[in-house]
């Protein structure tokens, strides 16, 4: 007897928890909401803060700041992302397709080796969450942290040509 309740137990509890199809619509639907929410977010805004090199000792922070003229989803995991970039002596401003990943409910920018005409070659993980970023950065034969918030309506786009 305690064998059979355990097993129809089982069986109710199997049949709960398995998606239906159903709930999948509810899924992507939730998921092109993010993704809907955070190009609307990220157009226009402007990432500022600063980044650390490993193995530097930190007396003050270097300022870094991405004014994201416009963030569009293209499809799949990418995105194509129109930035002016400032760190250093560095000011550029790229178009760049760049792969984002998600983490739950939360994007993380995925850059992978790729090559930032003007800047180097770069890898790094950048999530953001509540209007902060924070991440890795790596290149050539250095790396370090990044991290700032995100401030919205201060980037501009470029001047025509």
């Amino acid at each position: 007897m305690l064998r059979s309740t355990n097993l129809v137990c089982f069986i109710v509890f199997l049949c709960c928890s398995l998606p239906t199809s159903a709930d999948e619509p509810a899924v992507k639907d939730s998921q092109a909401e993010r993704e809907s929410d955070l190009a609307s977010s990220l157009s226009g805004a402007t990432l500022v803060g600063n980044f650390t090199i490993t193995g530097q000792e930190q007396l003050a922070l270097k300022p870094e700041r991405y004014e994201l003229t416009s963030v569009k989803h293209l499809e799949g995991d990418n995105w194509l992302f129109v930035a002016r970039i400032q760190y250093g002596d560095h000011d550029v401003t790229l178009p760049i397709a760049l792969p984002i990943l998600w983490a739950g409910d939360t994007p993380v920018i995925t850059v992978d080796n790729i090559g930032f005409p003007g800047l180097g070659t770069y890898s790094a993980r950048v999530m953001i969450y509540d209007d902060h970023y924070a991440g890795f950065w790596s290149g050539a034969d250095h790396g370090g942290h990044l991290f700032g918030v995100v401030e919205r309506g201060d980037a501009t786009p470029p001047a025509a040509e």
